[in-house]
């Protein structure tokens, strides 16, 4: 069968876009020898929370601007939207770190001790104020992985080993493309995936510190994943006791009820970014890049697929998009 595009990778820049391309009626093949996205990828490690108000700290106003719209996308692509808004807190000793994040950011609002406790009772009496977002949402990236891929499946589109290259060439390999993407870089996270029943959450949190961040996403159930650390390297190995250590007492320094959290995963990857840390499209003849998602995996791949679409399907150039003369 003779499809229009054939898209390299089925993380979650891959399957975002083939939703995309497919949503407009072209014909597409997926091709990724690891098969459907699993722990051998990124998108696996991911953090799922569509917060653009709270990367705005320490991102371009770029990606608030195309964030806002994240939510809307998944929802229309069949994934479950949990939209409970973000809670920022910190430590008594360093709420300046609060009023820092607050000058940093836009879309919250100030809430008090008791307001703190109608929204999350579990934190009640823990923090006297916090900042709330409350237009964020948050996804599970697995569940959204598998949605996207079984809503693919529905179309005829399978997840392939390998194939002729039929079609143009879309390339959503993350770091395995800087064969061609040589100003990519690997920025390394990792995570850890608690249950702990005794603690409920209702929606993401993040403990600012000066050192080592926290935020922990609830997935249900009494289960949570904990991120992350950020260092600059590609390694994809093995989570390192340092940065689990980190997570680990950060969470208890949240809530102590965590020290009785059983440990279900541990888990590390590097994510690809370019050197200002926004993701792109790069445009060319033969070959399309969808790439540099770095931590903005869930909030970008839904513009990303868009500008990859307009590109590809209506040759249009738009601000996420970038013209290469070869790749």
């Amino acid at each position: 069968m003779s499809v229009d595009f054939t898209i390299l990778g089925a993380g979650v820049a891959g399957l975002a876009t083939a939703h995309e391309l497919v949503a407009r009626g072209a014909r597409v093949q997926v091709i990724d020898p690891n098969g459907a996205a699993g722990p051998h990828g990124c998108s696996w490690w991911a953090g799922g929370m569509l917060a653009p108000y709270c990367e705005s700290e320490i991102s371009e106003e770029v990606i608030v601007r195309h964030g806002l719209a994240a939510a809307d996308w998944w929802a229309r692509a069949g994934v479950p939207v949990i939209r409970r808004g973000t809670l920022v807190v910190t430590l008594a000793r360093d709420r300046r770190e609060l009023d820092r994040f607050a000058r940093r950011t836009d879309g919250h609002r100030w809430l008090g001790g008791a307001e703190i406790a109608a929204l999350e009772p579990d934190l009640a009496e823990r923090h006297a104020r916090a900042l709330f977002f409350d237009t964020e949402a948050h996804i599970d990236p697995r569940i959204a992985l598998r949605g996207l891929r079984d809503g693919l499946a529905a179309k005829g589109v399978e997840i392939l080993p390998e194939a002729p290259h039929l079609g143009r060439l879309v390339d959503c390999r993350g770091l395995v493309a800087r064969d061609l993407l040589p100003d990519l870089r690997g920025v390394r996270g990792e995570m850890v995936v608690l249950r702990c029943p005794q603690i409920t959450l209702s929606r993401p949190v993040r403990l600012l510190h000066p050192r080592y961040p926290l935020y922990i996403v609830p997935r249900g159930d009494g289960v949570f994943m904990l991120g992350a650390s950020q260092l600059e390297g590609d390694s994809r190995g093995p989570s390192t006791l340092r940065s689990t250590v980190e997570l680990l007492n950060a969470a208890f320094a949240l809530h102590p009820g965590f020290a009785e959290a059983e440990v279900l995963e541990l888990g590390a990857d590097a994510r690809p970014a370019f050197a200002d840390n926004i993701p792109r499209v790069v445009a060319a003849r033969e070959r399309t890049h969808v790439n540099g998602l770095y931590r903005h995996g869930y909030l970008m791949s839904p513009a990303l697929a868009v500008t990859a679409a307009d590109y590809l399907m209506e040759g249009t150039i738009s601000e996420l998009c970038k013209e290469a003369a070869c790749a």
